[in-house]
């Protein structure tokens, strides 16, 4: 799923799907940068990142440079495939080539579990909210 505003090589764009998948938002990374939020989404639509602030995005998301550099939509979805084929095989795995760093330092799988699990707390707040609204409302229209 890519985003038509931007395309997929972009570097931003890259660094915006490793946050979301280390489950730090836009906020977050703007805190740790010393910069703001607005700063980090505009960063996230460019093309070209400077290398030095590349190193230090790639420290606080706890990758290297050259995973956000190689990182693909297709790299992460046959590492996902790799970690379910060997758990089968009980083999070892080197499907995530991200350069000369092979060894990622998060697991993209709990990642991805912890996201769910933020999204279901969002939704139950958005849930809650939209209840709160109808029984005002309907607090509302017994009152007139």
């Amino acid at each position: 799923m890519t985003n038509p505003v931007t395309p997929p090589h972009y570097i931003g764009r890259k660094i915006s799907r490793i946050r979301e998948m280390r489950g730090i938002n836009q906020d977050t990374l703007a805190i740790k940068l010393g910069t703001s939020q607005q700063s980090v989404s505009r960063m996230e639509q460019s093309e070209e990142i400077d290398e030095e602030k590349l190193v230090e995005i790639a420290k606080i998301l706890g990758v290297t440079p050259e995973a956000i550099k190689n990182y693909s939509e297709e790299a992460a979805i046959n590492y996902f495939n790799d970690i379910h084929d060997n758990t089968v095989t009980g083999g070892s795995s080197n499907a995530w080539n991200i350069g000369t760093a092979n060894n990622s330092t998060f697991n993209p799988l709990e990642k991805l579990i912890e996201m769910v699990d933020e999204n279901k707390k969002l939704y139950e707040r958005l849930l809650q909210s939209e209840q709160d609204k109808i029984a005002y409302l309907e607090q509302l229209l017994k009152n007139k």
